[in-house]
C-alpha cells in the first residue's frame, strides 16, 4: 500500500500568494463547461476561508442577496456566522443560480446530476484549475483558506478579527497567519 508523504514533501507553503489566487480563479473560470461553477466556487472559498466541505454543503438558504450576506456554516467545531458578499460574490452567484436552475437543488455547487459536489469533486476543480494556471506549487483546496487567512494578516487585520472571520474557536490556528507575516519585520533598521 502506498503511503502518503508528509505536506512539506510536496511544497514549502501551505498557501497561495493573491497573484496565484487570482490566476487560480480566473483559470477555473476559463476551464470546461463548468467554468461560471467553478469561479464561483472558488472565488468563494478563498474570500469566506471555506473548507471543501463547508462549500459542498452551501445551501441556497445561507444566501441572502438582498442584505448582500451568506451565512458560513462552519465545520470541525468552527463558529458559524454571517460574512458580508461582495458585488462581484454576488453576481457569480447569481449566474451559477441560473444557469444551474433546472436542478432544482439546495445547493449552491451541484454536479451535473444537481447532487451537491463532493470533496473529492472540489479536490479535482482545484487540482484541474492549477495544471491550467500552470502554478509553480501543488494546490489543494485547504490552501484556499489558508490564503484567506494569510491574507487578511498582509491587510494588518487585528488577529481576533481573523479569527472571528475564520470561525476558529482557538485563537492558536488564528496566530499562524499573522505570526508570519513578514511586514511586521519591515520596520527593522539594518542600516550601519
Amino acid at each position: 500500500m502506498l503511503e502518503r508523504r508528509k505536506n512539506a514533501e510536496y511544497r514549502s507553503r501551505e498557501y497561495l500568494t493573491i497573484e496565484e489566487v487570482k490566476v487560480l480563479v480566473e483559470a477555473a473560470a476559463n476551464r470546461g463547461r463548468h467554468g461560471q461553477r467553478d469561479y464561483c466556487l472558488l472565488l468563494l472559498m478563498f474570500r469566506h476561508g471555506l473548507r471543501a466541505g463547508e462549500a459542498c454543503a452551501l445551501k441556497w438558504d445561507a444566501i441572502m442577496f438582498e442584505k448582500r450576506i451568506i451565512y458560513i456554516n462552519r465545520l470541525k467545531g468552527s463558529l458559524s456566522g454571517n460574512h458580508p458578499l461582495q458585488p462581484d460574490e454576488v453576481a457569480a452567484l447569481k449566474t451559477v443560480r441560473e444557469r444551474y436552475k433546472n436542478h432544482d437543488s439546495y445547493y449552491v455547487f451541484v454536479n451535473e446530476r444537481g447532487q451537491s459536489l463532493t470533496v473529492t469533486g472540489i479536490q479535482k476543480i482545484v487540482s484541474r484549475a492549477a495544471d491550467a494556471a500552470q502554478l509553480p506549487i501543488k494546490v489543494h483546496p485547504h490552501m484556499m483558506r489558508h490564503s484567506c487567512g494569510y491574507f487578511l494578516a498582509d491587510q494588518g487585520r487585528p488577529t481576533r478579527d481573523i479569527q472571528a472571520y475564520l470561525g476558529h474557536t482557538n485563537i492558536q490556528h488564528t496566530v499562524r497567519y499573522t505570526a508570519q507575516n513578514p511586514k511586521r519585520f519591515e520596520s527593522f533598521d539594518w542600516d550601519w
